[in-house]
């Protein structure tokens, strides 16, 4: 019987001594796999306008960034894989990340002049609008666009000649078809106030989107690579100008981001060319560090530049566009990029095209779902962009590619 006891107590200072030491790493060696992180930093400036916003960043999930889980250590107390041979071999492997990007996309309506976008929502579906292009965001690895409206069921209406608000469910519209962050520095995005700007914040960050503009930036990771996105009204009655701009540029430069992109609001409506201004800030953006420049608001495409050997894009047209019922100029596109980076710089060697597109299945109507176009159709926008690029140091290939001069 004695015996019997000193067996029973060194099995249970046996099995004290495996809770206690064993089971804790075990648990440490699996948390946090498979979360990535999107920060938002808000710059501060002096002088900013009323449009700044001060909201903390939402977290999402990426599958492209999840982490491994860790071995168990082995009899040396070295963990297998993390020598530094190893680790250099994995920091040298070439990442390849592709962004695309499309212009204006207002979910919902001005309903003093119709609810034709709503009336299509209620009878499709979020899935029904970005159906024809979602093959193209759900392949890349950043989907990037203009959201031009609010969601918001605020009713003080800014005197305004059009005012834009859909339901915060509408958030599925750009979920579902796999775009991760958007834009809401433009002229649209306070039409019912600060209460409606607060409102269409915190609809997209709780629906997991990345969002960012005005003095908040953006920094999401994806492949391991951090990505600074930053949005900018540049419209007159904002008074925006190069000083601001590079501003936000060197605060993002204190993140160190790998890659940094700046989307303006700017230009004039209808005009098929970039003013000064546009051109001007552009440069300005990328002699400061910007790698990429894309543009919206003017409501039709404009022309593509190369400068200093990072790219430009003037206008991105409008896209899934609630605003207006049947615009006249339906020609659209989306840009995408593929940037290559070795161990975390980023190559000189960074391929990019347009993919020609309609902003309406219909020729004849807003059905409000863009569409790739093929063939001749294809071809006549790439010869409208070659056109409004005159100039600009690069020609679009007749397969969409871009290629310097």
């Amino acid at each position: 019987m004695k015996k019997f006891k000193i067996v029973l107590i060194i099995l249970i200072i046996a099995l004290l001594f495996c809770a206690v030491f064993l089971l804790p790493k075990k648990g440490l060696l699996n948390s946090g796999k498979g979360s990535t992180k999107t920060d938002t930093v808000t710059a501060d400036k002096s002088g900013s306008d009323s449009d700044k916003s001060d909201s903390d960043a939402d977290k999402s999930d990426s599958d492209s960034d999840k982490s491994t889980d860790s071995s168990d250590s082995d009899a040396s107390g070295q963990t297998p894989g993390s020598d530094s041979e190893s680790q250099t071999t994995a920091e040298s492997t070439p990442v390849s990340l592709t962004i695309s990007a499309a212009g204006d996309c207002t979910l919902g309506v001005d309903d003093r002049y119709n609810n034709r976008f709503n009336e299509k929502y209620a009878a499709k579906g979020s899935s029904y609008f970005l159906q024809n292009v979602k093959s193209v965001f759900e392949k890349d690895d950043l989907t990037v666009v203009n959201l031009e409206g609010t969601f918001t069921t605020s009713t003080n209406r800014q005197e305004k000649t059009y005012t834009f608000k859909g339901d915060s469910s509408y958030t599925k519209i750009l979920m579902e078809a796999g775009v991760e962050a958007v834009t809401v520095a433009n002229n649209h995005s306070h039409d019912f106030g600060d209460q409606g700007f607060q409102d269409t914040i915190n609809a997209v960050s709780s629906a997991g989107l990345t969002w960012f503009g005005y003095d908040t930036i953006a920094y999401p990771v994806v492949k391991n690579e951090k990505i600074a996105l930053i949005g900018i009204n540049a419209l007159p009655s904002q008074g925006k100008d190069a000083s601001y701009v590079t501003g936000l540029i060197d605060t993002a430069k204190k993140e160190n981001p790998n890659l940094i992109i700046v989307f303006f609001h700017w230009g004039i409506e209808g005009d098929a060319m970039p003013n000064s201004t546009q051109t001007e800030l552009a440069h300005a953006s990328i002699d400061d560090g910007a790698d990429l420049v894309l543009g919206s608001h003017p409501h039709v495409i404009q022309g593509l530049e190369s400068y200093k050997g990072k790219y430009i894009v003037y206008s991105l047209g409008n896209f899934c566009f609630g605003g207006n019922s049947n615009p006249k100029d339906k020609d659209t596109m989306i840009f995408q990029e593929t940037f290559n980076f070795v161990n975390g710089s980023l190559s000189e060697s960074n391929p990019a095209k347009v993919i020609p597109c309609s902003l309406s299945g219909s020729t004849s109507t807003n059905d409000y779902q863009p569409r790739i176009l093929e063939g001749s159709e294809a071809a006549r926008v790439i010869e409208k962009l070659n056109t409004r690029s005159s100039g600009m140091n690069l020609t679009i290939n007749g397969d969409g590619s871009l290629q310097v001069q």
